[in-house]
């Protein structure tokens, strides 16, 4: 499809769609080098600053690559997909792979750093959870999930509470489909609610190596349930 000039509004998002058709349809192949902003401009009728501001945001995407005095080349031809997208299109069961390596450390981590404030905040998120048991399925799940942020964050490392954030929604949707599938409060009514008193205690007494173990196996037997799905 040739290049050709704008509609009036909205001048950027037009200029986006029109080079990028350029880049995915194979006008433009990777490696090569796309047409100067003035030729750009000219050809979409625009002003430079909007075909700028559209070269920039398909750097950002992945899409392009400008190298210092040689101009801008094609880098890809589809976009990169940021990390939360990369989670919502991933298997749950592989995330929950990536969770178990992640939190199972941020466990033992939180034994060792676990503070008065986490105590508190480690026993009220456990009598949250236990409370939820004959709730409905969502707010169980929120109140699980909601003792594993606790936990994490007694690790204090920011770095780990960003990552559990970024696992959340995932987890939320996984785990309330496995809930209404497997029957699992019909199965188990405390639903694991003694392998998370185990992790809670010995994160409050400060036993690295007996958190790590109760939260890994929690986290594998939840694991099975979903591979069985």
């Amino acid at each position: 499809m040739p290049l050709g000039s704008l509609r009036p509004t909205p001048l950027v998002e037009q200029a986006i769609a029109q080079l990028r058709e350029q880049i995915t349809g194979g006008h433009w192949p990777v490696g090569s080098k796309i047409p100067g902003e003035t030729t750009l401009a000219k050809t979409l009728g625009v002003g430079r600053s909007t075909v700028r501001e559209a070269l920039r945001a398909l750097s950002e995407a992945g899409l392009l690559r400008a190298r210092q005095g040689s101009g801008v080349f094609v880098l890809a031809t589809e976009p990169e997909e940021d990390w939360p997208t990369r989670l919502r299109r991933a298997e749950i069961t592989d995330v929950y792979e990536v969770r178990m390596l992640v939190e199972v450390q941020a466990a033992r981590l939180a034994a060792e750093r676990r503070t008065p404030d986490d105590v508190t905040a480690l026993r009220a998120a456990m009598r949250a959870r236990r409370a939820a048991v004959p709730g409905a399925d969502a707010a169980f799940v929120d109140a699980d999930i909601d003792l594993h942020a606790v936990v994490v964050d007694a690790a204090h490392n920011p770095v780990l509470g960003s990552l559990f954030a970024e696992f959340r929604p995932v987890l939320r949707a996984g785990l309330i489909d496995m809930v209404e599938l497997t029957g699992l409060r019909e199965e188990d009514r405390g639903c694991g609610e003694a392998g998370h008193e185990e992790l809670v205690e010995a994160v409050v007494h400060g036993d690295a190596d007996a958190a790590g173990r109760a939260l890994q196996a929690e986290l594998a037997g939840t694991q099975a349930r979903l591979r069985a799905l």
